[in-house]
């Protein structure tokens, strides 16, 4: 048997949890609708007393400030619990939840003790701040955090049973219809769902095996919701194909079925007769071939939440372009350009992704490097130093520490050149490559100016650490020719170096002008991070399913 193309992968899987927020103050469930559902459900202990004759009568609202949005709005309140210190409260709210953003919340308790609606005419017993992402980071433990004026929130991730259900179909076929003249078919299969208008949709394609008409197909792997979006009773088409190099691939012949029929098993209400409508008609017709479902299987896969929850920690590290072509940094024209109380594009990358990623590092410390200068006190040009300075310690206390650093650098050493990607690289892929135990993922931050100038060598490199627990970001800025830059994204066409492919996609590539926004740098922050953290849950995900790591988190 032979690959003669890819197959489809499935995307990552969606999962829904249950956020409980508990303890000396509140429990919570949310319900997360892209990544994740949380039911948020709160109860309350030791509540600060408000009222003077009685116990205070709490009441909790919960609010979300959105990325890019100056102020928090309400999403929803819990009803109201009488003379009670230690509520259990059972409404639930509803939140969105992306990683790719950093999403801030406020629980806020309130001794609700008049008829009005409105919060400013309550007493507030406190409240809490913090982000989604810092809760969803908490690796199988409880979020703690105290409210403003007394007490303590506790807020835990649970799983909702039922949103990442993967299904595996073993299949076949027998005596498929010739498609050659001098020789058998090359079939493959092609998986469609139907749409609400009746139209189908292709969802995974299996690999070509040549020349034979009894294929055995490799496992079909794939969650129920892009099978059949969770509908056990929507048709699913299976359409079987004969390859050709052209592109122009013959229809054998198609059958449809559901989910709900595949899961009572091998059996004969599981083989189909595949029909080729172009030779229905004929006389002594009888089908095209035989497709028969040797087994089917439903397990349920963890998601990149539960990664995160089940101690799986995301390591940042930036590297900033230091090349002569960027411009003086003491004149206005130059990307390096620091206009008091401002950013440039350079300080705006780091932290459109150093807020989020921050919440997912438990020790908050960044490695930050710089390329293409000359550093002191030689001045020898360096495409791998530390922009703190150090020599042998290249750590950031915090996103702080990092643009602090950051602007140190700017002042000691000499912008030169060539711009060369490679050397960052490779010292990252030197800890990635200290960590394949599935415990640790690195995303590296490159902003460059400039045409990368170690082109060949950076393909091979990332060929050779795509086998790592590593993705990579790069975020052009100013105004250069970026193609170049399109060849490392490997979105609509796999990387390769001397006929060495990539095991997988580690690389977002995103120019930084396509994101500026009528000069508002909250907003080019906003739409920046969106397009450039997008990719990192699914290329997280998959990593860890490539080495089966995703079993060490199914036993935690």
């Amino acid at each position: 048997m032979q690959n003669s193309f890819a197959p489809t992968y499935y995307e990552t899987p969606v999962t829904k949890v249950e956020l409980s927020v508990s303890a000396i103050i509140f429990k919570y469930k949310i319900h997360l609708k892209i990544f994740l559902a949380l039911d948020i459900f709160s109860s309350h202990i030791n509540l600060r007393d408000k009222d003077v004759m009685s116990k205070s009568d709490p009441l909790c609202v919960l609010y979300i400030k959105e990325q890019g949005q100056n102020s928090y709005h309400e999403i929803g309140r819990t009803e109201l619990i009488p003379n009670c210190l230690n509520p259990q409260w059972v409404k639930k709210f509803e939140v969105d939840y992306r990683f790719e953003e950093r999403q801030l919340l406020r629980f806020h308790v309130f001794d609700w003790d008049t008829k009005s609606s409105n919060t400013k005419d309550q007493d507030s017993l406190g409240h809490v701040d913090c982000s989604l992402g810092e809760i969803m980071s908490c690796q199988g433990s409880q979020y703690k955090k105290p409210l403003s004026i007394g007490g303590t929130l506790i807020i835990s991730g649970e799983e909702v049973a039922g949103s990442n259900e993967i299904v595996t179909l073993n299949v076949s076929a027998n005596n498929l219809d010739k498609k050659k003249f001098f020789g058998k078919s090359d079939p493959f299969l092609v998986l469609s769902r139907s749409l609400q208008d009746n139209a189908f949709i292709a969802v995974h394609k299996t690999e070509v095996i040549k020349k034979n008409l009894n294929p055995n197909w490799k496992p079909i792997v794939i969650p129920v919701r892009t099978l059949c979006g969770g509908d056990e009773d929507r048709p699913i088409k299976f359409e079987c194909f004969h390859w050709k190099a052209n592109g122009s691939h013959s229809l054998i012949g198609v059958f449809q079925t559901n989910l709900k029929t595949f899961k009572e098993g091998s059996g004969s209400q599981n083989v189909y007769t595949f029909i080729n409508p172009k030779k229905q008609k004929k006389s002594g017709y009888i089908g095209s071939g035989k497709f028969i479902l040797n087994s089917c299987s439903m397990h349920v896969e963890p998601t990149f939440l539960e990664y995160i929850k089940g101690g799986l920690e995301l390591h940042f590290t930036v590297a900033v372009d230091f090349t002569a072509s960027n411009g003086d940094p003491q004149r206005p024209n130059s990307l390096h350009y620091i206009q008091q109380g401002c950013d440039n594009q350079y300080s705006l990358a780091i932290k459109s992704v150093g807020e989020i990623i921050q919440d997912y590092d438990t020790d908050k410390m960044f490695p930050a490097l710089g390329f293409g200068a000359q550093i002191p006190p030689d001045m020898l040009i360096s495409h791998e130093f530390f922009l703190n300075g150090s020599t042998d310690n290249p750590y950031c206390q915090g996103l702080e520490g990092v643009l602090n650093a950051y602007n140190h650098s700017l002042h000691n050493v000499r912008l030169y050149g060539p711009t060369n990607f490679s050397p960052v690289i490779r010292h990252v892929s030197r800890f990635a490559q200290a960590f394949q135990d599935g415990s640790s993922y690195f995303i590296l931050l490159i902003i460059t100016d400039g045409i990368i100038t170690d082109l060949n060598e950076t393909k091979k490199t990332l060929v050779e650490v795509s086998r790592l627990p590593i993705s990579i970001i790069i975020v052009g800025v100013g105004n250069e020719d970026f193609s170049a830059m399109q060849l490392l994204d490997g979105d609509e066409k796999r990387l390769s170096y001397e006929g060495r492919y990539a095991e997988r996609d580690i690389v977002q590539f995103v120019e930084f002008r396509r994101h500026m926004s009528g000069g508002s740098s909250c907003n080019s922050k906003t739409l920046l991070a969106k397009d450039v953290l997008a990719e990192v849950p699914t290329q997280t995900y998959f990593k860890i399913r490539l080495e089966d790591y995703h079993i060490l988190f199914l036993k935690a």
